[in-house]
């Protein structure tokens, strides 16, 4: 394997996307892995793309990047209904694939996917980088230590300010099939980092799952679009260690407040905040031992692996899934999330839909 970790990305389009504001940048930014190829749509936009961002090869057909020797791993960031194709076409070629969350636009789509990568021996990468940011790797850390004892309680807070009159590149979104909602996305990286720090997954579960704003104006056609997607998931959990979870996550039409997990114990508490989902940027952490106090905590330097010249929010926070991807391949030995963390967290997903369908407490 080359001495950097040969990366192509399909979805690589310049703008507002994914891609363009987290991937792209940090892999031009890595000491680890290398932007080898972009893909997109058009031959226009896929050398544009190249230029920006200075990858060495352009592509508008992602089988034929696929099938480039120069490839060491695919990056599948497209849009959540298109994720099954490119990463099933990957596994097959036998590239190591990068896909982000969710990694299926259903359950079944997501199993099947895991099943042909276990059955093809390929690294796989899902795109759950809460798991990777610094001060969530500490706070789970700090609770594997005992630092605040046995395990109580933890409360989660997660309010998106999320406009209610979107352009026509985002009105797709409104239908809760297409699987890239606020129950999939953004519950789905929440209760993520949850299980992530708790080192516990849950075992009893209950949830009401709501559409709030039933109607978006589309502000190109000057329409407005009927909405199925929830934008609103309330969790009431036990956890295996014995901890009770209440968890509200949801997308607001005006100043969404951020987000916070704080997490209680018999002798401490820790509490992490940010303005944004935990996948999304770094978070402040704090902590209190055997006092009332809530004090400022240092993230330590052992757990930063991404070079102070990677560009802060999204890009550091994929940096950091992309240093463990290169350590993955050159060791063997993974410490990021894969397709089977994946297929774990549609399960409870699952769950979440059917505790508020019908009205009951789900056993996981």
């Amino acid at each position: 394997m080359a001495q950097k970790i040969r990366v192509g990305v399909i979805g690589a389009r310049v703008g507002t996307n994914w891609a363009a504001r987290a991937h792209l940048p940090a892999l031009a930014a890595s000491p680890d892995c290398e932007l080898t190829a972009v893909c997109t749509t058009k031959p226009e936009s896929a050398e544009e793309s190249r230029q920006k961002f200075g990858a060495r090869l352009a592509f508008h057909d992602y089988h034929q990047m696929i099938a480039s020797p120069d490839i060491d791993v695919v990056a599948v960031v497209v849009r959540v209904p298109s994720h099954y194709e490119p990463t099933k076409a990957a596994i097959a070629a036998g590239k190591h694939v990068y896909t982000e969350w969710p990694l299926g636009r259903t359950t079944q789509e997501a199993l099947e996917l895991t099943a042909l990568a276990r059955s093809k021996g390929v690294h796989t990468i899902v795109g759950l980088q809460a798991r990777v940011n610094p001060g969530l790797v500490y706070m789970k850390e700090l609770i594997a230590s005992g630092h605040i004892g046995d395990v109580l309680t933890c409360h989660i807070s997660l309010i998106r300010g999320e406009p209610v009159d979107r352009p026509a590149a985002r009105t797709w979104q409104k239908d809760a099939s297409m699987g890239a909602n606020t129950l999939t996305i953004a519950a789905g990286h929440t209760l993520d980092a949850l299980r992530f720090v708790m080192a516990s997954d849950f075992s009893r579960i209950s949830s009401v799952v709501a559409t709030q704003v039933k109607q978006w104006l589309n502000t190109d056609t000057k329409q407005t679009v009927d909405v199925t997607a929830p934008d609103n998931v309330m969790v009431n959990a036990h956890l295996a260690n014995g901890a009770v979870v209440a968890a509200h996550i949801a997308a607001a039409p005006w100043a969404g407040s951020g987000y916070r997990m704080e997490v209680y114990g018999s002798k401490g508490t820790l509490v992490v905040r940010s303005e944004e989902s935990p996948q999304l940027r770094e978070v402040t952490l704090y902590g209190a031992q055997g006092g009332h106090a809530l004090q400022p905590m240092e993230i330590p330097a052992r757990l930063i692996f991404v070079p102070d010249s990677m560009p802060k929010g999204s890009p550091y926070v994929v940096g950091q899934m992309y240093y463990e991807v290169a350590q993955a391949l050159r060791t063997g030995k993974s410490n990021h999330p894969t397709f089977d963390t994946a297929v774990e967290l549609h399960h409870i997903l699952d769950a979440l839909r059917l505790s508020s369908d019908t009205g009951k407490e789900v056993l996981m």
